[in-house]
């Protein structure tokens, strides 16, 4: 496993930094593991080497317990015993939510201080409706993910020129795009073993902590700290993230999962089933595509689909099993969208479906994932859906093995190379 060295992730740092130097507080969130310290931390060396006289930089890391913060009077103190006093100070707060009554303390600075704030946060709560009335709107938040695959090639050492199929790993040796492709899917894009001498055991190690973490910190101690105690229960907690990252790009309903997990002996309600998913979304570890209906122009609430956030932790839960990678590349080719910023949803068209249904500033776009296309039923299975659209907006149809016409009865054809490079 390589050490862990801080790369830049421009997409997050020009995001971030557009709304440098406003009243708005900046709030970065995310799954466990996905960068957002690193993030901060590449935020403040931007800032720093700029080199104006007189700016402050404050840092509190409340993951910590050696800042000896403790109460929201504290973490306000903190700061304000370490401001500039000639010029803008810039606050960097990882984790607030650790701290109780954390946003009282962190709307008074941006009140009372000449201060740029930013914020980290692993549970979706840190911007939940409460705080957004608290902070009446001052904030914008910036979605942050695992390596999207041109960061993880990057993070891998291994550069694609364009067009190639063959890249150059740093030590010269030639690596070709499905392998790299094939790594991607199955160890995921967590940054600190974003590496090609990752071993399986040391994956497995790695992603069993995060987990941990995540069902620990971000979702069952939350609960027990607000008072709420519905998800109480880590082993079913497993079984429902286990049971949701078999079923990646499959219709899920709480009655479905309830039913199934009851059958295998996990007794359980679609009550508690629901509460158990919605727990694992705000800890951003599943993602919900809704389903929208394309004749109705409207968001369908049934049967939406789960996608996983990192391809790694579905094949370290299966035991590293991986026998559906088509799958992998379906969640793989959603993440990529919403990476680069699209709103992505679940297209149906009476007895139809088209897998994504994107759209950003006004365009959008049907897309279809599929593994392969070599034989013609299976052309005609992957474009019929997006065939019985009757408009003129970009449909494409994105392959991860094999060459295919470009297009297809205006259909665009686009191999996984040129989709995630």
């Amino acid at each position: 496993m390589k050490s862990i060295t801080l790369k830049n992730r421009a997409r997050y740092l020009e995001e971030a930094m557009l709304f440098r130097d406003t009243d708005l507080i900046k709030v970065i969130t995310g799954a466990r593991r996905c960068g957002k310290s690193s993030l901060l931390d590449l935020i403040r060396m931007t800032i720093e080497s700029e080199e104006v006289v007189g700016r402050g930089f404050v840092n509190v890391n409340l993951e910590s317990k050696s800042t000896g913060i403790k109460t929201e009077d504290q973490l306000y103190n903190h700061v304000r015993g370490r401001l500039s006093d000639r010029g803008r100070t810039y606050v960097f707060i990882d984790e607030p939510q650790r701290i109780e009554g954390w946003q009282d303390a962190v709307n008074a600075m941006r009140v009372d201080f000449d201060c740029d704030i930013y914020l980290t946060g692993s549970n979706a709560y840190l911007l939940s409706s409460e705080l957004s009335t608290y902070l009446s709107g001052r904030y914008v938040e910036v979605k942050m993910l695992p390596l999207s695959f041109s960061e993880f090639t990057d993070f891998c050492g291994v550069e694609f020129a364009s067009g190639k199929s063959v890249g150059i790993a740093l030590g010269g040796e030639p690596i070709l795009f499905d392998e790299m492709l094939t790594r991607y899917l199955e160890y995921g894009g967590m940054p600190a073993i974003a590496s090609l001498t990752t071993t399986q055991a040391q994956h497995s190690a790695y992603m069993s902590g995060v987990y941990e973490a995540i069902a620990v910190r971000d979702i069952i101690n939350r609960e027990r700290g607000e008072g709420k105690s519905v998800v109480t229960d880590s082993s079913l907690l497993l079984h429902v993230a286990e049971f949701l990252a078999d079923n990646i790009g499959n219709e899920c309903s709480s009655n479905g999962i309830a039913g199934a997990l009851t059958s295998a002996g996990s007794k359980t309600t679609n009550k508690t089933v629901s509460s158990y998913v919605t727990a694992l979304e705000e800890a951003f570890l599943f993602y919900r595509a809704a389903r929208y209906d394309l004749h109705g122009k409207a968001l369908l609430k049934t049967n939406p689909k789960e996608y996983i956030v990192d391809t790694g932790f579905r094949t370290w839960m299966a035991g590293y099993r991986v026998t559906d990678i088509g799958r992998l590349f379906e969640n793989a080719v959603y993440f990529q969208l919403l990476y680069e910023g699209w709103s992505v949803h679940v297209g149906k068209l009476y007895g139809k479906e088209v897998d994504f249904v994107a759209t950003k500033d006004g365009r959008v776009l049907y897309v279809q994932a599929t593994d392969e296309m070599f034989a013609s039923e299976t052309r005609e299975r992957e474009t019929a859906p997006l065939k019985s659209i009757r408009d003129n907006h970009e449909k494409i149809v994105v392959v991860r093995q094999g060459s295919y016409d470009t297009d297809i009865d205006g259909i665009r054809i686009v191999s996984a190379r040129d989709f995630f490079l």
